[in-house]
């Protein structure tokens, strides 16, 4: 089975709410592809209809090229975190496994090993009702690997996560991608996508505004923006001006110059003789980049403090 999800035209209604508009995009094997939105955006609608637990009214989505609905042993195929709850409290965490891994016709040995993976083996004959809920975000992506599929989705898996399971997670997410496995990730914290996504999926309000690599949306919202940093900022303000460049002033050493490249920049400041400890391009967090592209699709938005 080929390692990719395909999205095309998904259109979905709830009633009045219109939760879907045309949503397309893929999933490509290798890769760690982040999805994004703010609230409401059509997120978990998205993820539900892919995995068949919502039909579309238009469109269609695919892994490996055919609906979950028609795959046999479908956790060999696809893998799915979307609801860390949704355990039996009664259950230990190896009998969860058990019971879904000879639904699937797999033995107890793959239980084991996945238990493993997550670093739950010497848990495993605890009753979920007990869990934390980082230890239940463990049990779901376990549940996940079970079948070891090549593809993935999971939504919000740092989710509860201790600082020690953050970072097991970043690795984790990579090196299954680096296995060749589609590793799609719902989040809505930038910084940790920043650092394990290779792509991102933008959406507001039902469809997508921006798909791209992590870096190119990085460089696009820092907008060939320059920093200086210098002692004689108020000079360098005036120098930089009269050689057409627009700024904005961050701190009383800290200019932000747009309108002309770095190498521009240091030529004006040395013909002015104006002193410079730094001239560096400016880079924006993936935060700041996602918030320019979704500040007018943002649907649910606080009063100012």
């Amino acid at each position: 089975m080929q390692a990719i999800i395909e999205v095309a035209g998904l259109r979905k209604r709830f009633g009045r709410t219109l939760a879907l508009d045309g949503m397309s995009f893929t999933v490509p094997p290798g890769q760690v592809t982040g999805f994004v939105g703010p609230n409401g955006a059509g997120k978990s609608t998205t993820m539900r209809v892919i995995l068949g637990l919502d039909g579309a009214d238009e469109g269609h989505a695919l892994i490996g090229g055919q609906p979950y609905t028609s795959l046999r042993n479908p956790l060999t195929h696809v893998g799915a975190l979307l609801d860390a709850g949704a355990f039996q409290p009664g259950r230990t965490a190896r009998n969860h496994l058990l019971w879904l891994a000879r639904s699937q016709g797999l033995g107890g040995g793959r239980v084991d090993e996945v238990l493993r993976q997550v670093g739950m083996g010497s848990v495993s004959r605890r009753r979920v009702g007990g869990f934390s809920l980082g230890m239940r975000q463990r049990l779901g992506i376990a549940v996940a690997l079970l079948g070891d599929p090549p593809v993935l989705m999971l939504d919000e898996p740092v989710n509860g996560l201790d600082p020690e399971g953050v970072v097991w997670m970043r690795g984790f997410l990579r090196s299954l991608a680096g296995e060749g496995r589609a590793v799609l990730v719902s989040s809505h914290l930038m910084s940790e996508l920043e650092g394990t996504a290779d792509r991102l999926v933008v959406v507001g309000r039902g469809r997508v505004i921006a798909d791209a690599g992590v870096a190119d949306l990085i460089a696009t919202a820092s907008r060939g923006r320059v920093v200086v940093r210098t002692a004689a900022c108020s000079e360098a303000v005036s120098v930089l001006g009269r050689a057409g460049a627009t700024m904005v002033v961050t701190d009383r050493d800290t200019v932000v110059v747009s309108g002309l490249p770095s190498e521009r920049v240091v030529a004006v400041l040395n013909a002015g003789g104006l002193p410079f400890s730094e001239v560096a391009a400016h880079r924006v967090t993936l935060e700041q980049a996602y918030m320019d592209l979704t500040a007018d699709v943002v649907e649910y938005r606080g009063a100012a403090g």
